[in-house]
């Protein structure tokens, strides 16, 4: 073999060994999940339970369609008014803010504290307002909510009781969602989401590793977040980052499935991507950031393995791009290199691997159905077409991911929300929507052709092994790049 061909085989080998090994952290999550998960019960206090502070904080930036159910959908908690601070952080720039002051004049006459909190600037962005409301916050707890949520009256007393010991820092709680069917894009995100907020959030939490802070819906001790070091802005990922240095302090953190916080599902592509964006590139971010103490920090060895994959999760997309691009230079190197059958043997660990996400994703489907035959009816089309679909997106998450690891800083772009919950609402007239196209979108459609060329070669030499691959490549950057286009058009 020349040296260009044997420098194709080790980048293939190393990042199905990466797929591989993640692919194995799931399975051992979802070992966890069913093995040792903890149905922590519900913490019913009783009369003497003495309430504390609670400050809840509401990050917002232009969000006109969805501010008003917002601030509705909090003044209706179930929590002593007294020991009740709301404040909405404001750094909106259109008519969100004059929206905003409108609702707080309606509970003017209320027992209900509002407060319109207004930076001189947005530096720091969400994380910059959470820092800034907390130097103003007087609870002992600090809850969050983003702007597309909708908390039901009793989420503060199912929360707040489970801060049972002093060292609990956070209390993360499961999203639900508002728009799961408004169509097939929603559907496949909620079918993504809920397995993170099931067996990996739980299997996580019950092994005793490090699990993370998701942003919103969930309550921190105010001491936990002064101690990690606050709110900062250096990562697009504030809440992972902090929640890193939150538990590489020693503060345990608590997950509660049966905790359900509802919220919006992002409609478009650009919003969808926009957000992925954000997710992938704030996490190697955060693995930049954090890796090394978490390598050299005293914690078992399962914690240790368990906190280096999920600071690293997002470079998957980096695998399954690499690997996608080199599986045909690979069919043809098969075909005219002998010898190799044992060393493309290894392809096999894509099997092994698909395997081992296929129980994971079972687990969190039947978790929610709690029947095999419906699990069975919805997981072989879903599973099928969210892992088209988490393919077709590589490409546009390994720029992200690749700019997070190298240090290239970007602005945070918050998710648009739309107040979608009905089919027949729109988003296309929106002020938010998002409707440029990237230049990437150009590359998307030709490594669909690619793909698609993979599946001839594949019947040309009658080699079927990667065929499945290609075909989900093939549909996965297909349905990217189609959703792209229309989604780009407002009308």
């Amino acid at each position: 073999m020349t040296i260009p061909q044997l420098l194709l085989v080790a980048v293939y080998g190393l990042c199905l060994a990466f797929i591989f090994c993640y692919s194995l952290v799931q399975l051992h999550l979802t070992y966890l999940y069913w093995t040792r998960r903890k149905t922590v019960p519900e913490a019913i206090p009783d009369e003497s339970y003495t309430w504390p502070t609670v400050t809840v904080q509401l990050p917002l930036y232009n969000e006109r369609y969805v501010v008003e159910r917002l601030i509705d959908a909090v003044a209706t908690l179930d929590y002593p008014r007294q020991l009740l601070q709301i404040q909405l952080l404001d750094d909106s720039t259109d008519d969100t803010s004059e929206l905003i002051r409108q609702k707080i004049a309606r509970y003017a006459g209320t027992d209900l504290r509002l407060e319109h909190v207004r930076r001189p600037d947005r530096s720091g962005y969400k994380a910059g307002a959470l820092q800034y409301g907390l130097q103003q916050a007087t609870g002992e707890f600090i809850v969050i909510f983003d702007a597309d949520f909708v908390p039901r009256p009793d989420f503060l007393k199912r929360t707040i009781p489970a801060f049972d010991h002093d060292r609990i820092g956070v209390v993360q709680t499961r999203w639900d969602h508002l728009n799961q069917d408004y169509s097939l894009l929603t559907r496949l995100q909620a079918f993504g989401l809920d397995a993170h907020f099931t067996v990996e959030q739980a299997g996580r939490n019950s092994g005793g590793h490090f699990i993370n802070f998701n942003g919103t819906a969930g309550v921190w001790r105010k001491s936990c977040i002064v101690d990690a070091g606050g709110w900062q802005s250096d990562t697009l990922t504030e809440d992972l980052d902090l929640s890193y240095r939150a538990q590489l302090r020693g503060w345990h953190f608590s997950y509660l499935q049966d905790v359900k916080a509802p919220a919006e599902l992002p409609a478009a592509m650009g919003a969808l991507k926009s957000q992925q964006y954000r997710w992938t590139k704030g996490a190697a971010e955060t693995a930049r950031k954090h890796l090394g103490k978490v390598l050299y920090s005293p914690m078992s060895f399962s914690t240790r393995l368990h906190a280096v994959f999920h600071l690293l999760n997002s470079g998957i997309f980096v695998c399954v791009l690499f690997t996608a691009l080199l599986s045909l230079p690979m069919l043809y190197l098969k075909h005219s290199v002998p010898g190799l059958e044992l060393l493309f043997a290894m392809g096999s660990l894509l099997i092994v691997s698909l395997l081992a996400l296929v129980v994971f994703y079972w687990t969190s489907l039947y978790q929610q159905t709690g029947s095999f035959k419906q699990t069975a009816w919805r997981f072989i089309p879903e599973f099928f077409l969210f892992l088209s679909l988490s393919m077709g997106m590589s490409l546009h998450n390994t720029v992200a991911v690749l700019e997070g690891y190298l240090g290239r800083k970007t602005p945070f772009i918050r998710t648009p929300k739309h107040n979608l919950q009905h089919r027949r609402d729109s988003w296309r007239q929106h002020a938010y929507a998002i409707t440029s196209l990237q230049p990437l979108t150009m590359l998307e459609g030709l490594l669909t052709v690619y793909f698609g060329y993979g599946i001839v070669v594949g019947f040309q030499l009658q080699d079927y092994g990667l065929l499945p691959f290609h075909v989900m490549l093939t549909l996965g950057f297909g349905s990217v790049f189609v959703y792209s286009l229309n989604h780009s058009r407002r009308a």
